[in-house]
């Protein structure tokens, strides 16, 4: 088997290192030594904006905002689940995965940051959640889910004020969805405590059997 081939690196957020890796047409990235992503499994992701986004394709000027661009997986399905009017937004904090994504990996999700109902904030997406809405739908693959991993200040996305926030961002009856390596019944019991209606879905990583993944969805009453 080939070794990994270091095609980048770059600071992470809150210290540690992003460091971009490929071997025979699989790239990933790392943090603190582990696997952040991975170009062999994103049928989670994709799963994440098919959930969120059900029911848009046909509402005028949909809008939906993306927190974390990843590999670009969930952007590339949310564009394919939405009409050509729609807009969307990606937050991603970190720069260096925006420039990835427009050069090694643009190829992996069809370019999907080249379509022009997109738009990029390079920004905390806790900002842009406030201050860029309403939305018909927010989709959060930040981190590892409500157990943040490289940047501590995620915490904050998912605890009862920043659930609050999340609520009143969205039109009444939109959709907030989150990305979780695993189930959290706590974080459950706070999505209902901040105003949502709450189901789980426990999703494969990718194609096939093996790890799953859950999905939080969560509807504004």
């Amino acid at each position: 088997m080939k070794p990994w081939e270091v095609l980048a690196r770059a600071p992470a957020p809150d210290g540690g290192e992003f460091v971009l890796h490929h071997r025979d047409g699989e790239f990933v990235i790392r943090v603190h030594g582990q696997e952040l992503m991975s170009s062999r499994v994103h049928g989670s992701e994709e799963a994440m904006a098919r959930l969120g986004c059900e029911g848009l394709r046909h509402v005028r000027g949909a809008r939906v905002l993306v927190g974390g661009l990843g590999l670009g997986y969930t952007l590339r399905a949310t564009l394919e689940a939405l009409g050509a009017e729609a807009q969307v937004v990606v937050a991603e904090l970190a720069s260096a995965i925006v420039e990835w994504n427009r050069g090694p990996l643009a190829p992996l999700a069809g370019r999907p940051l080249e379509d022009s109902r997109v738009r990029v904030e390079t920004a905390d997406v806790k900002r842009v959640m406030r201050g860029a809405g309403p939305w018909h739908a927010i989709l959060l693959d930040v981190d590892n889910g409500p157990a943040a991993l490289t940047r501590s200040s995620n915490a904050g996305l998912y605890d009862g004020q920043g659930l609050t926030a999340a609520h009143e961002a969205l039109v009444p009856g939109g959709t907030l969805v989150v990305w979780s390596a695993g189930p959290d019944t706590r974080f459950t019991t706070r999505l209902g405590k901040a105003g949502f209606d709450v189901q789980t879905h426990a999703v494969p990583a990718g194609k096939g059997r093996g790890t799953r993944h859950t999905l939080f969805v969560a509807r504004r009453r």
